[in-house]
């Protein structure tokens, strides 16, 4: 029930009438008791500062950043995160008492879906689709387990080459960065394959980042961010090529969880995570 002590949480893009979020969210608030909602905003470009300083006038209680802002919203917040600084994205916004801090849970939230399904990281090597605010915080989070190397491909090679050195810089690991698009010898000298860009993603969801009529003897493990359609055309190919498939929707659901928890010190139940992928369909 809503009332006049309700607060809000809300979620900013563009766009943003794709998100599963208000079901995590709205679900963990109702289970735990707490007089919050959450909410959707589609912000356009020219409104973003407006938009962030809402958050403190509204007392909102926090807000979660999606693209094209993860990077832009920095310079409107008070207080920054020792990951989301190194990673130059934020994608979770706590309201503290007037102070806006800023958090970066996406990469948790990758590596917790690859942990979950039973997969190593350390001495691993990782081909990265793309080099914006996702690749960045699920780089960063993988090189604190000591992968072999880390790849970065993406069609601007000057940020695909920032990411790499964001890595160097603050990580003993070694890194490679070239240009989309990605070959075969691309796939058969890794491990694991990530792509972080929106291509698959509903209404666009007939694109795929790479050629599927390619032929991979290797058995890799594909992962993609995107999670409307749950199963992208990339992961369609990885599982006619007999490769193992992690969908974006885990990732989706464990970032949002640390998220819930920055806003309120609860740590969920395990139970919860379940329900949580039954409500969106897992």
């Amino acid at each position: 029930m809503i009332d006049a002590n309700t607060k809000l949480i809300c979620l900013m893009g563009h766009p943003v009438k794709h998100s599963f979020s208000p079901y995590i969210h709205n679900y963990l608030f109702d289970k735990y008791n707490l007089n919050y909602k959450y909410v959707c905003f589609d912000i356009e470009q020219t409104d973003i500062k407006q938009a962030i300083n809402s958050i403190k006038y509204l007392k909102m209680k926090g807000a979660n950043i999606t693209i094209p802002y993860k990077e832009k919203v920095l310079e409107y917040l008070d207080e920054i995160s020792f990951e989301a600084k190194v990673i130059g994205a934020v994608n979770t916004i706590k309201n503290e008492n007037g102070k806006l801090i800023g958090y970066n849970t996406d990469g948790v939230g990758f590596v917790k879906s690859i942990l979950d399904k039973n997969y190593n990281i350390k001495g691993k090597k990782f081909l990265i689709l793309g080099a914006g605010g996702s690749a960045k915080s699920i780089a960063v989070e993988l090189a604190k387990y000591s992968p072999e190397f880390i790849h970065i491909k993406n069609r601007n090679i000057e940020n695909a080459a920032q990411v790499c050195n964001t890595l160097n810089e603050n990580f003993n690991i070694l890194t490679k960065y070239s240009s989309l698009p990605v070959n075969k010898e691309d796939i058969e000298t890794i491990d694991i394959l990530i792509n972080t860009t929106p291509l698959g993603m509903s209404p666009n969801d007939n694109t795929c980042i790479i050629d599927t009529n390619l032929k991979i003897q290797k058995r890799i493990l594909v992962c993609d961010i995107v999670y409307n359609p749950q199963e992208t055309k990339l992961l369609k190919w990885a599982k006619r090529n007999n490769m193992d498939t992690i969908s974006g929707i885990y990732m989706l659901i464990n970032q949002a969880i640390k998220s819930f928890n920055i806003w309120t010190d609860i740590n969920v139940e395990k139970t919860d995570e379940k329900e949580i992928q039954k409500r969106v369909g897992v």
